[in-house]
């Protein structure tokens, strides 16, 4: 726990009734807020309906987020990153390649390399070295009041929010951001329309050990049922080298492919990764999610700010889907840090106008462009096979569009 000394000039103790922002949802993007603003002198309170510490589930599960290289500075600067239990692996390539389960991809790839020695395109971080991070940050702060499990009603008003837990507190604050998921009911209370859309394709989620160095190159292989991605990780306990794999599926073949054994399951896993890794094994457990988009026709409303998914969901096929919520909070933390520093008002109306323009226009351009990829390349039509194969050789041979796509990788 941080002492007095600690403390940001003019901040004062979160066991006041009173806070300067309350954010709904402790998910990784919730909690990164929350500690972000800590950091810049904001009084915090975190509410969720689930405890903590079962988030930090001991054992190994497959799960890793890719964290670009802008996320890790948003991290760095809320005080997380230096507490991860576990080392990330850099990503310092990634080939993209065409193909069908079973046989070689096509000869037409496109290959990134990192734009500098010592500037990777970003991390692959484990889940629940993540979560073990966040949880200790967010309770080292005096400044965040944190309330889990616990739920919360929301009233509000021109001035303030009030904040009523089922626990019996009350809390007032200027701002209220909403991160608690797709589902938001913050957002429902709001009246914020959400336009959504299903791709009737199902993720599946798992990790993978591999008899040769991965050499932190990571790949994405488009197939007829959708992408499949083999992300590099950090050795296993045991030595054993460490992919994390999120692959689409259509809903159908994703539910049997899911179900198999680990033998079996193995084995497709080979047809599609190939045998440039060697032999492989699945290792952890799986996951299944319904893939979808959605996006909120506003970010805000009186009091309140949309962040991360309860703001935007977007198809995996870019592996943004976390940064984009990061990029929300890089955004908002600034603005609310700025006007609490200014003695000004975080809950503003102009302040979460700016947000709002800030962040909805990037995070729809990349719905927009995820949707494109995704129609693009999950298909098995002879036609857009042929020109997309084109299209994968023709970028690999301009430089200047390749420094592009980095760009945006990396922000």
């Amino acid at each position: 726990m941080a002492s007095d000394h600690d403390r940001p000039p003019g901040a004062t103790d979160v066991r006041d009734a009173e806070v300067d922002v309350c954010i709904v949802g402790a998910g990784p993007v919730g909690a990164t807020l929350a500690c972000r603003l800590a950091a810049g002198g904001v009084r915090v309170a975190v509410i969720d309906r689930a405890a903590l510490p079962p988030m930090e589930h001991p054992d190994f599960d497959g799960r890793a987020y890719a964290i670009a290289a802008g996320s890790r500075r948003l991290l760095e600067a809320a005080g997380v990153w230096e507490r991860l239990p576990r080392p990330s692996c850099p990503i310092e390539g990634i080939r993209v390649s065409d193909g069908r389960p079973g046989q070689p991809a096509s000869p037409l790839f496109l290959h990134f390399d990192q734009p500098a020695p010592g500037e990777p395109f970003g991390w692959m971080t484990e889940a629940r070295s993540l979560r073990v991070a966040l949880n200790d940050t967010l309770h080292a702060s005096a400044l965040v009041r944190l309330q889990a499990p616990d739920e919360a009603r929301v009233v509000r008003g021109p001035a303030h929010a009030t904040i009523v837990t089922s626990s019996g507190t009350t809390l007032r604050a200027r701002l209220v951001v909403a991160a608690e998921g797709r589902e938001s009911r913050l957002r429902a209370e709001a009246g914020i329309p959400v336009t959504r859309f299903a791709y009737r394709q199902t993720g599946i989620v798992s990790a993978v050990a591999h008899e040769r160095p991965h050499g932190n190159i990571a790949l994405e292989h488009f197939l007829p049922g959708g992408p499949f991605a083999q992300l590099p990780m950090s050795g296993g306990e045991a030595g054993e080298h460490l992919s994390a794999i999120v692959w689409t599926e259509r809903e159908a073949p994703a539910t049997r492919l899911a179900s198999l054994d680990d033998a079996a399951f193995g084995r497709e896993l080979q047809r599609r990764l190939g045998h440039h890794l060697g032999a492989v094994r699945p290792v952890g457990r799986r996951w299944t999610y319904r893939l979808g988009a959605l996006h909120a026709h506003r970010y805000v409303a009186g009091r309140l700010a949309l962040i991360g998914d309860a703001a935007h969901g977007i198809h995996p096929i870019a592996g943004q889907g976390l940064n984009l919520g990061f990029r929300d909070v890089v955004a908002l933390s600034a603005l609310v840090i700025e006007a609490v520093a200014a003695g000004r008002d975080p809950g503003e109306a102009a302040l979460l106008a700016r947000y709002q323009a800030q962040r909805r226009p990037a995070n729809l351009a990349m719905l927009a462009a995820t949707d494109v990829l995704d129609r693009l390349f999950s298909t098995d039509n002879p036609a857009l096979r042929l020109a997309r194969g084109l299209g994968i050789g023709a970028v690999h041979r301009l430089p200047r569009l390749k420094r592009a796509f980095v760009a945006q990788a990396m922000a």
